[in-house]
This record gives C-alpha cells, sequence and structure tokens, in this order.
C-alpha cells in the first residue's frame, strides 16, 4: 500500500493547502516495503556516520586533553616554573582556544541550526536541509573537544536526519513520506549514541511535540532505523552491548519507593525550573554579543575553562563523568554535589548561549545524577541509585518533554530493573513542567485531512527556550 498525501494519517497542513498559479509537481509515494527498505538503508549509513563521528571526537579529546599536556610537561621538565604554569592554566586555555576554534567555524561556515531549529525543520518542511552538515560537524567537534557542556547526540541528529530528508527530497517524495525518512536519520543517531534502539527512535519521535509523540506513522521505520544503525556502530567501535552504567543494586520495589518516585519526580521539576532560569539570564546577558560570532564563542570557552577550573567535574557532556558520580560522588558531600549542579548548570548556559554547537541529554543526565546522590545522602531512607537515575529522569523529562523514551532509554543505560519508579518520576515531572518549554518550536502536528487551517504553534505560556531560526 503507497503512504500517499491522500492516506487520512499521512496528510498535514502542506499537502492540504490549495495550489494556486502553476500546476504542483508531481510527487512520488512509497510502498511500505520500500518505506522499510529506506529506513534499513539510512540505519546502516547512520550507522557508519555515528562510527566516523565517535573516532573523531575520541581522538580529537586524547590529542588535546591527554597528548598535548604530557608533551608540554616533558617539554617544560627541566622549567618548574613554566610546567607549573601550564599544569594550573591549560584547561581555561585549552577551553578558550577551543572557543575561538568554534567560533571562526560558525564565521567562516556559517551557523548550523540548534536543537529548536531542528524541531521547526521536522514540522515544516519536513526535512533538514543537507547544506547545514559541513558547518555542524566542524563547530561541534571543536565544541565537545573544548570541553563544552553539550553531547553529540544533537549534530548526530542533524546530520542523519539530514540524510534521510535528502533521499526523500532527491526521489520527490510527498512530504509525510520524507519526514518519515527525516525521522529514521533521526533515529539512527540516537540509537547509535544511546545505545538503546528502541528508546532512541522513541525520543526523536516525541522531541518535537510537547505533549507526547504524534507522527506515530513513523515508528516502525524509525525503530528499524535505530536498531540498524545501533548494530552497525556496535559492531565497528567494539562497544558492549548492554547497561553503560553500574550503579549499585537496589532491594525489590516497594510502594514506599513508588512515593519516593512520586517525589523525587516534583523535585527534579523544580531543579529544572531553576536550570531554566539560569539559562535564560545568561541568555539575557549574552544577548547584546550574539552578532559577535566570534568574540563570543571566545568569551564561551574561557567561562566555561573558569569553570572548571574551581569545578572540574563540569568539563565536558557528562557522559563518561556520571561513572565518577556512581563510583565516587558520596565522598564529596551534599553541599559540594548541589554546588557542582549549580555550577554544570551554569556551565550548560555558557556553552549553549555562546554558539557552542551539541545536545544537552547527557548534561542533564549529570545534573540529575548530582542532585539525586545529593538528596539520598540527605535522606538515607532514599537508595542512591533510586535518588540518582529518578532526577536524571525528572530534569531531561521537564526539559525535552520525552517522557515515554527517558523511561526506556535510562531503564537501558543504567542497567536496573525499576522501570516503574522512573515512570512514575518522568510523568509527575512533565505533569508539573507543562506549561515550561526550554525548545520553543516544539508543537503538535499539522491538522488531519480534510481539516485545513492556519498552522498555530501550540506555544507554551512561558519559554525559555533557544531563540527560533527561520
Amino acid at each position: 500500500m503507497p503512504l500517499t498525501s491522500h492516506d487520512p494519517s499521512m496528510v498535514d497542513i502542506a499537502d492540504a493547502t490549495p495550489m494556486s498559479g502553476a500546476m504542483a509537481p508531481v510527487v512520488r509515494d512509497l510502498t511500505y516495503a520500500q518505506v522499510i527498505f529506506w529506513a534499513a538503508a539510512i540505519g546502516i549509513a547512520g550507522g557508519l556516520v555515528a562510527t566516523v563521528y565517535y573516532y573523531l571526537i575520541e581522538s580529537s579529546m586524547h590529542l588535546v586533553w591527554q597528548q598535548v599536556p604530557e608533551m608540554l610537561q616533558a617539554q617544560f621538565s627541566s622549567d618548574a616554573p613554566a610546567k607549573n604554569f601550564f599544569v594550573k592554566n591549560y584547561v581555561w586555555i585549552a577551553a578558550t582556544i577551543g572557543g575561538l576554534l568554534v567560533g571562526l567555524s560558525l564565521y567562516f561556515m556559517g551557523l548550523p541550526g540548534e536543537v529548536a531549529f531542528v524541531v521547526d525543520k521536522v514540522h515544516d518542511p519536513g526535512r533538514i536541509d543537507m547544506k547545514q552538515t559541513p558547518a555542524m560537524i566542524v563547530a561541534s567537534l571543536f565544541s565537545i573537544v573544548a570541553g563544552g557542556s553539550a553531547g553529540p547526540e544533537a549534530p548526530l541528529v542533524q546530520v542523519n536526519g539530514s540524510i534521510g530528508g535528502w533521499i526523500g527530497t532527491k526521489m520527490n517524495l510527498s512530504l509525510p513520506t520524507v519526514r518519515i525518512l527525516t525521522f529514521c536519520g533521526m533515529s539512527a543517531a540516537l540509537g547509535a549514541f544511546f545505545g538503546a534502539p528502541l528508546g532512541g527512535a522513541l525520543f526523536a519521535l516525541e522531541l518535537p511535540h510537547r505533549r507526547g509523540l504524534e507522527y506515530y506513522e513513523a515508528i516502525i521505520p524509525a525503530v528499524l532505523s535505530a536498531i540498524l544503525s545501533f548494530t552497525v556502530f556496535r559492531f565497528t567501535t567494539g562497544l558492549s552491548i548492554g547497561g553503560m552504567y553500574h550503579f549499585d543494586s537496589i532491594p525489590p520495589m516497594t510502594l514506599t519507593n513508588l512515593m519516593e518516585g512520586a517525589i523525587l519526580g516534583a523535585v527534579g521539576a523544580a531543579v529544572s525550573l531553576l536550570f531554566v532560569l539560569i539559562f535564560r539570564v545568561v541568555g539575557y546577558l549574552t544577548a547584546p554579543l550574539h552578532h559577535q560570532t566570534i568574540f563570543l564563542a571566545t568569551l564561551g570557552g574561557l567561562s566555561i575553562g573558569l569553570i572548571a577550573l574551581v569545578f572540574p567535574q563540569t568539563l565536558f557532556f557528562g557522559e563518561k563523568q556520571i561513572d565518577t558520580i556512581i563510583e565516587h560522588g558520596a565522598t564529596y558531600g551534599i553541599a559540594l554535589l548541589l554546588m557542582i549542579g549549580l555550577a554544570k548548570m551554569l556551565a550548560i548556559s555558557c556553552t549553549l548561549h555562546s554558539g557552542f554547537r551539541g545536545g544537552f541529554i547527557f548534561p542533564l543526565f549529570y545534573i540529575g545524577s548530582v542532585v539525586g546522590l545529593a538528596i539520598s545522602l540527605g535522606f538515607p531512607q532514599i537508595h542512591p541509585t533510586l535518588g540518582m537515575v529518578c532526577l536524571m529522569a525528572a530534569v531531561n523529562v521537564a526539559v525535552t518533554k520525552t517522557p515515554v523514551s527517558t523511561t526506556v532509554i535510562l531503564s537501558v543505560i543504567a542497567d536496573t530493573s525499576m522501570v516503574p519508579v522512573i515512570v512514575i518520576a518522568s510523568f509527575t515531572s512533565f505533569l508539573l513542567t507543562t506549561q515550561v518549554s526550554l525548545i520553543g518550536t516544539q508543537r503538535s502536528r499539522m491538522v488531519p485531512a480534510g481539516e485545513y487551517q492556519p498552522a498555530v504553534r501550540d506555544r507554551p505560556a512561558i519559554s525559555f527556550g533557544v531563540a527560533e531560526q527561520t
């Protein structure tokens, strides 16, 4: 059965708008089998792209943060003052140089869209412009290697999503079918990155909306792309399959734990409100500099480096740093953990508002982990694993509006059996923050066939998001 624009489940405003003047170009549609074929192809390609990107990041990080410092220490081994200077100041110097490189790449290669831009383009025109891909790859690599609090998931989503949209456009497919292929690319990116194919696909499908997944027709193709991308990525990199983190095991769940999940979800919602407030304040302070691309990015790198001098735990996007919190966080104490959480909020805000490119999923997970551990230290009846995982879920859901996928992702990467409690924490946070949005372009899908009306965005009452781009 072809996926045509006459299928009521597939029609959007762009298809329902009456044409005037010249005859509309003839568009093609795919049978379901053809959609599955292209979903598989996009998944395999997405896994290969993720592999190349992964090795670029790993090799660059090793060069900047291991080889260069070792070389400098060896160079100045006989000059104690110079050696001490580099040891004490290397972090902020490297971060500042990284910020300068981010600014130069943005200035000369153009400004690739951020998360809000990608979400907007998924709705209309259903694809992401591939012309921005080179700029996104370069800027995001510099951003991540410089120690910014932004992860590789957003760049991968844009790069792989643009591949799916490009294929659909080249075949002159209808808008709904192009959008499905775009979702396949986005899902391939997240399936590889999270190591959770189902969770990655659901995250890609939930992210464009504020009240749950709506492009349901893309679920099966998107999950298939995520599975194949995950398989290719794990095979080519040799990374293990299974839990990313090893939390302490917890006793069997009780009704008390379910209540704790709800309470922790509410706390996570409050933490997210503090984060978006800090994010908004930093955005207000940096707004006058938005046209000074190079200076702003350099200033952002300097800010990230100076924050890391005081709180080195805030450097980088948090994926590996969460392991440190799991293993040694209890020795930090409640006060230091909370200060690290606040510093990470500031680092994320400085990173994204200075033009650095990247995602904020793992940085949000990191905030949740330190605050959750602090809560469990203050209230010993709450198991540390329960506190950390529930706060990781609640903080991320409040910002991204992805309660289902976040639950699935955390149940996989945390390698725990506490899904019911994660669900409760996620949905408690989600329901308490429905009127708060960091991504201002999240909205409902276009109206069904036969119900044409001008596109009206489902705007939140409060928006702390990155400015929309056109």
